[in-house]
């Protein structure tokens, strides 16, 4: 049976013996690891798998703020320290988004919903604190590629990563209540409460409607892997 998170996901392979965590004790004191130190904030929210979007799952994204207009984060299946590293997501500015080609920007997903609809939640930190945060977000375009389908039982990464969707307001964008109930209860929050907290954040004065590209076309991308012969002398612009 499928898994349905990250929570009772089991790492594979063997407990850390003795001398692999002398090893990662010796990298803690001794190497700098600066790209995952500036991951500073956690986002609690959920996703949607673009080829089929009867597939739901929690995320956990860990957030490297590049600039005011560019964050990438690692996504994870849950919060605990074994967490599979599901995938990545990039986060850009209405601005950025409107410089990409269209073939880009059909790759890209809307976050005003998921933000105004509470689905966008930060654990343990004030709603107070996190407001700024919200408004700018709710003006945000995703991409996120998954490379983990541990909701389907998968004990290691297989096959291509898949173009994940967020959550929307209508048809197969409807999140289960179920999956929310559990997220909620996990950290005492109120979807629903969240929601009517921002209800004065203001709706983006436009959305490209290349973006959530299935709404509009009612089709997805996915990735396709197969055997090509090499090209050692590729040319690229």
């Amino acid at each position: 049976m499928a898994s349905s998170g990250g929570d009772d996901q089991v790492p594979p392979g063997g407990p850390l013996t003795f001398s692999t965590r002398v090893i990662d004790a010796g990298s803690t004191i001794m190497q700098r690891r600066l790209p995952v130190k500036q991951m500073n904030c956690h986002v609690s929210t959920f996703a949607i798998y673009g080829s089929d979007m009867s597939r739901q799952i929690e995320t956990h994204h860990y957030v490297h703020r590049v600039s005011d207009e560019f964050l990438q984060c690692a996504v994870y299946a849950s919060d605990r320290s074994d967490a599979p590293l599901i995938g990545i997501e990039y986060v850009i500015s209405d601005r950025l988004y409107e410089s990409l080609p269209q073939d880009e920007q059909k790759l890209w997903h809307s976050h005003a919903y998921e933000v105004k609809s509470g689905s966008w939640a930060y654990p343990r930190l004030p709603e107070v604190v996190a407001a700024p945060e919200l408004k700018n977000m709710a003006k945000t375009y995703g991409k996120f590629w998954c490379t983990w389908q541990i909701d389907r039982g998968d004990k290691l990464p297989m096959g291509a990563p898949e173009l994940m969707m967020s959550p929307q307001g209508a048809g197969q964008g409807v999140l289960r209540p179920e999956l929310v109930k559990k997220r909620d209860e996990k950290y005492n929050i109120s979807t629903d409460e969240l929601k009517h907290k921002r209800a004065e954040i203001a709706e983006p004065e436009w959305i490209n409607p290349m973006a959530d590209y299935w709404k509009q076309h009612g089709k997805c991308f996915v990735l396709d892997i197969m055997t090509v012969e090499m090209n050692r002398n590729a040319q690229f612009p």
